[in-house]
């Protein structure tokens, strides 16, 4: 394992581009945006950091120890999975972590997590059809390197309740798909 560097906490000039990239993902689900460069760090943790804070718990799923450094960087309490508002992905997530992605409820939608998954493609995977707010009719996208477990656990959830999906490649092209869109296999 290879030890990261040290991360400086985000300027609001680097936060805030991350933060309409993030916006503008589950504001238009399926249809592909941009994470500003992110150096050394990987596309799939800008999220995190350009939006977690003092009072917003942050799981990091990685085979790298990133957990000191996003503490560090944003002040964001660090947790397992099914106590984070944020979640990093930056590996695949093994079937219990991805089921205790916190939902919320139908009365508190909000307490449901923003998962930014790592993904090697945001095209050529098996075909899905998208249907909800923000696509006119339907939507097909085709990311790689999905799970079962995670599109088992966003269908599991009945709306409101559901977490936000992040699908974030190596160069840091992100595809969202909000709670309450609905994702049909083809």
């Amino acid at each position: 394992m290879t030890a990261p560097r040290m991360l400086a906490p985000q300027p609001p000039e680097t936060a805030q581009p991350v933060f309409r990239a993030v916006l503008d993902a589950l504001a238009r689900p399926g249809i592909l945006t941009r994470l500003p460069a992110g150096g050394a760090v990987p596309p799939a943790l800008l999220p995190v950091l350009g939006l977690a804070d003092l009072d917003t718990p942050v799981a990091i799923l990685s085979d790298e120890d990133w957990s000191d450094p996003v503490g560090t960087a944003t002040g964001a309490p660090i947790t397992g999975p099914a106590q984070a508002r944020f979640v990093a992905a930056l590996r695949s997530p093994a079937a219990d972590e991805v089921a205790g992605f916190p939902v919320g409820s139908a009365a508190s939608p909000e307490a449901g997590a923003l998962v930014s998954l790592a993904v090697p493609e945001l095209t050529g995977g098996p075909q899905r059809t998208l249907r909800g707010p923000g696509i006119p009719q339907c939507r097909a996208v085709a990311p790689r390197g999905v799970g079962p477990q995670v599109w088992a656990a966003r269908a599991g959830a009945a709306f409101p309740a559901g977490f936000d999906l992040l699908l974030v490649d190596p160069d840091g092209r992100v595809l969202g798909i909000p709670r309450s869109t609905r994702i049909e296999e083809d």
